[in-house]
């Protein structure tokens, strides 16, 4: 009889959103994956989600209906089915005027798509899919790809869809983080370095390109070993630091943070699983998680969830 090899315990789990919380600042890592605290909607986040959606609606239609017209038509219709999932982004806007102006601004978006590329030429392989890998060091990786696309010759190539605007140069290796990531969830899905990684950037209409190699990917899959690990000892010491700077401005979370004078709420309790629950490796550094979860943090939590796919 074969040996079916068996997969490796998973540890935990990450998605690009939450590696990158911890990178920008631990303490928003606690905050959003440990603590589950409720995010705020923002119209930008919800603009984005709302033109996502268009843009996989978008190849439902016969490849020559696939216009700038067809998808303005599609912008009320998913903003509509938002409203019905989540009815708390209806508030947004104070009358219909607001709505309307927003609506438009994302109708912008998707012109500013359509000078990018003509989707009436292409017939992606996949569109808004699950990927999920669990790493032979036991940590799973997952999140949701906006495209794939295959050539005849099998050439791979992962899309990404951005509604802000391209960073500057010094920053584009932190935006391919994500795209390395996804990348090597497929290879390692598949055994198929993808031939290509497209970011679209569809503010100020410009294109992030980047031709991956194998040693790219083992050297992204020792980055994200080496931040859960960092993620594991945070969480065995209850120590998640603020790391103050420009993205600030923006966070839900300031009145909590001590680097705005705000006391982060008490740490979670663990609760026991059925199995002893979390518990460390030994000599691994993490924790090992013996029971079903779908947390990102190294150990059960609370059971409401914040979103976990910040665009």
């Amino acid at each position: 009889m074969t040996a079916v090899p068996l997969a490796p315990p998973v540890l935990g789990s990450l998605s690009p959103s939450r590696a990158g919380d911890f990178m920008t600042c631990p303490l928003l890592y606690r905050f959003r994956s440990i603590d589950r605290l409720p995010q705020t909607p923002s119209s930008a986040a919800t603009r984005g989600t709302v033109v996502h959606a268009v843009l996989e609606r978008l190849f439902d239609l016969p490849a020559g209906q696939r216009t700038v017209a067809a998808a303005a038509q599609l912008l009320a219709p998913e903003w509509e089915r938002l409203c019905a999932a989540q009815p708390e982004v209806a508030e947004l806007f104070g009358d219909e005027q607001e709505l309307a102006a927003w609506l438009k601004s994302a109708e912008a978006l998707l012109e500013g798509y359509f000078t990018l590329e003509d989707p009436r030429r292409l017939e992606p392989a996949r569109r808004e899919e699950h990927v999920q890998v669990v790493l032979p060091s036991g940590l799973r990786l997952r999140g949701i790809v906006d495209r794939v696309d295959v050539a005849p010759t099998g050439a791979v190539r992962v899309v990404d869809y951005k509604t802000g605007k391209a960073p500057r140069e010094a920053f584009e290796g932190k935006a391919l983080f994500q795209m390395k990531f996804y990348a090597l969830v497929l290879w390692r899905t598949t055994g198929v370095v993808p031939a290509l990684l497209q970011l679209m950037y569809l503010g100020d209409r410009e294109v992030l390109r980047y031709a991956p190699d194998e040693s790219d990917l083992v050297a992204t899959e020792r980055k994200l070993v080496a931040l859960w690990q960092a993620i594991a000892r945070a969480t065995e010491r209850q120590e998640f630091l603020p790391r103050p700077g420009k993205l600030c401005d923006w966070c839900d979370h300031q009145d909590l943070c001590p680097a705005f004078g705000g006391t982060p709420p008490p740490f979670p309790e663990q609760e026991p699983s059925s199995d002893a629950s979390a518990r460390a490796r030994p000599g691994s550094g993490s924790v090992l998680l013996t029971g079903p979860s779908d947390s990102e943090a190294p150990g059960p939590v609370p059971a409401q969830r914040a979103d976990a796919l910040a665009r």
